[in-house]
């Protein structure tokens, strides 16, 4: 399974940010190349939470390694 994770600031306060898996159902087949591209279903995740900015994200392959997420 690939896990995106996402760099998330508040347009409210743009220096607030934080990290948050984004992947859910819509992400199930997503592939590595799709993931490195910014995935439509990201953009699509962005569009349902509009008071955030996305600054960044990565994509993690299999289990987390307990760095903090």
């Amino acid at each position: 399974m690939i896990k995106i994770i996402a760099v998330l600031c508040s347009l409210s306060s743009p220096a607030n940010c934080h990290e948050q898996i984004v992947t859910t159902s819509d992400f199930a087949d997503i592939s590595v190349q799709s993931c490195l591209m910014g995935a439509p279903q990201l953009a699509e995740w962005m569009n349902q939470h509009p008071a955030e900015r996305l600054a960044a994200w990565r994509c993690v392959i299999g289990q987390q390694n307990g760095r903090g997420i």
